[in-house]
This record gives structure tokens, C-alpha cells and sequence, in this order.
């Protein structure tokens, strides 16, 4: 399912350009004009995300923050600015907003916290279905309270970072990720990072986790594109 975004915002101008970056990365998107209109599509609509204006006509963007949160509404907001200064920021955040972004702003730079945020969504809705904080599938069993991955009867010994890919890719099953895309995940390198890393993970994970790691059944490799968790609907 596409996941949502409202933009509230009175400048026509940045609207356009967020609603043409957003659509172009998969997202739908919602638009308002002004906070009062922006305040009942988050209720009407329901979006996955708001990206929402400080200034603005008949409802600024804090008094709409402050309302939503106070019906506990708790859509992730993303505040925009003209402000620079620290208090805007604070009270935004203090209302309820879970990030700010100061105008001017790179449309990449908020792209990224965007998408930073709905990753945070989906890995919460995943959670949210798994009874004792487990994700299981097939033998493999990731129990997050203990930090343990078992398969059958069987404890298996990961190191962090073998155990954080495979949970990133076993609560987005049968998704592909590129080795780029797991850096900025997993690792949390953006743009950077030597992709090998991700191959001699993937390699010490399958040892570990798999029947036959040459021939693996759950960490599966997409050739040309990258890695996924093949698991069961």
C-alpha cells in the first residue's frame, strides 16, 4: 500500500515542488492551503505523514500541531520554518513535532527525513503485529527484547550488525534492498560507504543462518539489484 503525505503549507510554489518529489519517490499526496484546512484532512484523510508550515493563514502551523496531538493523533509532523530561531524550533518540538526543517531548505535533505520517518512507521506497524516483540518466519526467529535470533531449538551467535540486517530485512519480507539502500538502513551511511561491506555481511549471515549457504533458502540474492528476506505471508 502507498503510504500518504499531507502538505500544508501557503506558498504554492513549495508545494509544487514537495508534491512533484514525493509522487516521484511513490508517496500520495494531500495538499492544504492554509492550517484550518490542513488540520481537518489530517483528520479526514489520515495521512502517514504531515509536512506542515509554521506561518500561515487562519490556523498557524503550531496551533494545528498542538490540536492534533491533544486527540492523540500521533502522525509524524515535519515542521517547516522561515525562523531561525531556536525557540520556533523548540516549541514546535515541544507541541509535538517530530522534526523541523528551516526555510530555505534542500529538497533533498527533507526528502531524506521523510523517508526516515516512514521507515520508523512501517518498522513500528510491523512490531505492532508481532506478539512479544518477536518476528518470526519459517525455523528463523528474531526475539528483539533478548537481542537473540534462534533457529529451531538453536541459538545462533550474530554479531550487531549481522542481527540489525537481519531484522531490517525480515520485518520488510520479500522486499529488495540494494547494497546502497542497506548502507543508508543498516549501516547508516548516506551515499557512502563501500558496498563490499554489505556482500561480507550477507555472506557471514547466510553462514550462520541458512541450511546450505551456498544455496540459500531465506537471505536471497535479486542479481543486478540486491538482497532480500524471502519469508512466508
Amino acid at each position: 500500500m502507498q503510504q500518504k503525505v499531507l502538505v500544508v503549507d501557503d506558498e504554492k510554489a513549495i508545494v509544487d515542488i514537495l508534491v512533484f518529489n514525493l509522487q516521484k519517490e511513490g508517496y500520495l499526496t494531500i495538499t492544504a492551503s492554509d492550517g484550518q484546512e490542513g488540520y481537518e484532512k489530517a483528520i479526514s484523510e489520515n495521512p502517514d505523514l504531515i509536512v506542515l508550515d509554521i506561518m500561515m493563514p487562519k490556523m498557524d502551523g503550531l496551533a494545528v500541531c498542538k490540536q492534533l496531538r491533544q486527540k492523540n493523533i500521533g502522525i509524524p509532523i515535519i515542521m517547516l520554518t522561515a525562523k531561525a530561531e531556536e525557540v520556533d524550533k523548540v516549541l514546535g518540538l515541544e507541541l509535538g513535532a517530530d522534526d523541523y526543517v528551516t526555510k530555505p531548505f534542500s529538497v533533498r535533505e527533507l526528502m531524506a527525513r521523510i523517508k526516515a520517518n516512514m521507515r520508523r512507521i512501517l518498522t513500528d506497524k510491523e512490531l505492532e503485529k508481532t506478539p512479544q516483540n518477536i518476528i518470526k518466519s519459517g525455523k528463523i526467529e528474531v526475539d528483539l527484547d533478548r537481542y537473540e535470533v534462534r533457529k529451531g531449538t538453536d541459538v545462533i551467535e550474530l554479531t550487531v550488525r549481522e542481527f540489525e540486517l537481519l531484522k531490517f530485512l525480515m520485518i520488510q519480507k520479500n522486499q529488495v534492498f540494494s547494497r546502497e539502500s542497506l548502507l543508508e538502513k543498516v549501516w547508516g551511511y548516506e551515499y557512502y560507504g563501500d558496498v563490499r561491506t554489505v556482500d561480507v555481511t550477507v555472506r557471514r549471515l547466510r553462514e550462520k543462518v541458512e541450511d546450505n549457504s551456498n544455496n540459500p533458502s531465506y537471505v536471497m540474492t535479486k542479481r543486478g539489484i540486491g538482497y532480500y528476506f524471502k519469508g512466508e505471508n
